[in-house]
């Protein structure tokens, strides 16, 4: 696979590219301004995901109690295919649509968006249909037994029927912000989260519908914010709408659509892997050690892998907040937009995640406490779980935002490298290592090895990235200085 799949990169303007910064305020706009209207909605997005998923173990505890919650943990990992799917599609066709929009292609754009929305559905129903022939198998292998089998099915088979729908509301979403509409995407996720918010208890509690009724919520939800961005692109699209014409597949669009969207693919797929072997390797070790057991270990690093998506999550929607403003300015061949772009969703995500941190290190208990209060061999081995698996998540963020930007200027194979970096490529052979030699423990120390070492190599690939985009600025300096003793 070639590196540079769009033709892009540091050469001489193209003729029009003035005009089309003039249109799109993601050439004009001040950096700081755009990466705020931005990010935050992309904050806000990512935690309104995180409490719609807490809501659901709410009622589901309540109205079914534990096994429709094992059931909705078991069919987790389909959940996450669907995602895995999406992101790749909506995330490769807004890089490739704002690297056109900056060279002022609005056309290809435009063309990308439609592809893209008839590639979000096709792949929506595959994913359906293939995972409803196999669900059964499937369901097992992701660990359901005998008990949970038949809440894992009535759950599972729902989620599947509403995947052509989760698909295309994620991939939209994607292009929406790309499009300028930051708040649309937003909004299309929250009014779809407090739909799910008042639809969960009543199915749940009034209908007696049970895990049915919590899937048959979440789908409702997903079809809800599906409906909201493909309404929003066919009549209100302010530089991309859907156009008929451009229905019939192109593949060239879809290839580089999967190219540029392979490495978020490959996050959900590394977060899945990444998590099985863990769950398998803390009840292993816990029920070694002497003084903690397998349900407890399990428990504690649940909630601590909850507290760090949340971390992390800042410095993912700052750098999805990036992304628009990376494409357009690499395709409008501006590098010191892009460079300031870089540098302050750096700084804004460290120091979003270090407040974060801190609460993490010194206020461990306040911070469990709020997902209940546990015997004292839970707590203490919670704390403990807190404090060390989190010690250098500070510097998730300088790995989230340079694979991001990589991902945005049209560099997938690097994108995709950094992207499995952490968590399949360091973090799984480190829990399968450590714990040989350190047992439990060995399992907490791996995640601030795994941050280190990912933020090592990281550097050696952003390093050289700079020193293109300081290149380009100089080079454009000196077209600059030649021009005015010309004059």
């Amino acid at each position: 696979m070639s590196e540079d799949t769009t033709s892009i990169g540091p050469k001489a303007p193209e003729e029009g590219t003035k005009t089309a910064k003039s249109q799109n305020p993601l050439g004009y706009m001040p950096v700081g301004r755009l990466l705020l209207s931005f990010s935050i909605p992309a904050i806000i997005q990512i935690l309104i995901n995180s409490i719609y998923n807490i809501v659901d173990q709410i009622f589901i505890g309540q109205g079914v109690g534990y096994l429709g919650n094992a059931a909705t943990t078991v069919t987790f990992p389909v959940m996450t295919l669907i995602i895995a799917f999406a992101a790749m599609i909506g995330s490769g066709g807004a890089t490739f649509a704002a690297i056109k929009l900056g060279e002022k292609r609005e056309e290809v754009a435009e063309k990308t968006l439609t592809n893209l929305f008839v590639l979000a559905a096709i792949v929506g129903l595959l994913v359906m249909l293939l995972g409803l022939v196999f669900l059964g198998p499937m369901l097992s292998l992701f660990g359901a037994t005998d008990t949970i089998m038949p809440f894992a099915l009535d759950y599972a088979s729902i989620i599947l029927m509403g995947a052509p729908f989760s698909t295309l509301g994620i991939a939209l979403s994607h292009m929406a912000r790309t499009d300028g509409s930051p708040r649309l995407s937003m909004y299309s996720v929250l009014i779809g989260a407090l739909l799910n918010c008042v639809l969960d208890p009543v199915y749940i509690f009034v209908f007696h519908w049970g895990v049915k009724g919590a899937a048959v919520a979440t789908i409702t939800s997903q079809m809800l914010t599906a409906v909201i961005v493909t309404v929003y692109f066919l009549k209100y699209g302010k530089h991309m709408k859907l156009k008929a014409r451009y229905v019939k597949p192109d593949f060239g669009t879809w290839r580089q659509i999967v190219a540029l969207g392979f490495s978020a693919a490959i996050t959900q797929g590394a977060a899945c892997l990444m998590q099985t072997i863990m769950n398998n390797s803390l009840v292993h070790y816990g029920n070694l050690d002497p003084q903690v057991n397998g349900d407890v270990a399990l428990s504690a690093m649940g909630i601590v892998m909850k507290i760090v998506m949340i971390l992390v999550g800042f410095g993912l929607g700052i750098g999805l907040g990036s992304q628009p403003i990376f494409g357009f300015n690499y395709g409008a061949k501006e590098p010191r937009r892009i460079k300031r772009c870089y540098f302050l969703a750096l700084r804004s995500s460290t120091v979003l995640i270090l407040i974060g941190w801190l609460f993490c290190q010194f206020f461990p208990y306040q911070m469990l406490s709020l997902f209940g209060s546990e015997d004292a061999v839970f707590t203490d081995f919670a704390v403990q779980c807190l404090r060390i698996f989190t010690l250098a998540v500070v510097l998730a963020g300088f790995q989230i935002i340079s694979t991001q930007y990589f991902q945005a200027t049209g560099q997938p194979i690097k994108a995709s490298l950094l992207s499995s970096l952490r968590q399949l490529l360091l973090l799984v052979p480190l829990i399968l290592i450590l714990p040989l030699f350190f047992g439990l423990r060995g399992i907490l120390y791996a995640g601030p090895i795994a941050d280190i070492g990912s933020a090592c190599i990281v550097f050696c690939f952003i390093r050289g990235e700079m020193k293109k985009i300081n290149g380009w600025i100089d080079a454009e300096n000196s077209d600059t200085e030649l021009a005015a003793a010309n004059i």
